[in-house]
């Protein structure tokens, strides 16, 4: 599990392609210290598992179904990604809860400069509307983020200049991908609320 917190703003070292995968190598000095094999880091929001750690550098293995449903599949050696180890329990939850687990992927549609934060605008997935709401968390490339407003097509975050400067969502333009991961609770509450309407209605 992840809070959304990024730690760093690591860099796609290098990229392995392999049967159905590819092998990612990426610069990080402070999530690749002390990294071990099995360990779990998030990349641009979506869970990975170290295979191999050394100096400022470790590397995972992503599958197809990773690159072909998150912006992964995307990146190119030289990029930057956000980095973030997994949550410790005796750790402080400064984001919300995030799995690491991508829901879909939208596209940077508009900035919105303002004196001191900057309006970003993104479209949303089909489907993937009702689990946003306004004033509700959502994580963008494994960033947790406010909703400032909403709609069935697109959702809009507002980002101090700490957000801008230590994340991805700085450099970003519009037309660029992002990954999607919705509040788990809110999946959960409609699993459990769901069939109970349906019954109550009929």
């Amino acid at each position: 599990m992840f809070t959304g917190i990024v730690e760093e703003l690591g860099e796609l070292d290098g990229v392995e392609v392999l049967p159905d995968a590819a092998r990612f190598s990426i610069r990080g000095r402070t999530v690749a210290d002390g990294a071990r094999h099995g360990e779990s880091i998030a990349v641009n929001g979506v869970c990975l598992t170290v295979v191999d750690a050394c100096g400022d550098t470790f590397t995972a293995d992503v599958m197809k179904e990773t690159l072909d449903r998150s912006s992964l599949g995307s990146l190119t050696p030289g990029m930057r990604v956000n980095l973030e180890r997994a949550v410790r329990a005796d750790q402080r939850l400064g984001g919300h809860i995030v799995q690491g687990h991508v829901d879909g992927t939208g596209v940077v549609l508009a900035r919105e400069p303002a004196e001191h934060w900057e309006v970003v605008r993104i479209s949303l997935p089909p489907g993937l509307g009702r689990y946003v709401v306004e004033k509700g968390s959502i994580a963008v490339d494994g960033i947790s983020l406010t909703v400032v407003s909403v709609d069935d097509a697109e959702f809009a975050v507002s980002l101090i200049p700490t957000t801008l400067k230590l994340t991805t969502l700085g450099l970003k333009e519009p037309g660029d991908p992002v990954n999607l991961e919705v509040d788990v609770i809110a999946k959960y509450v409609e699993k459990l609320v769901g069939p109970r309407g349906e019954g109550a209605a009929s």
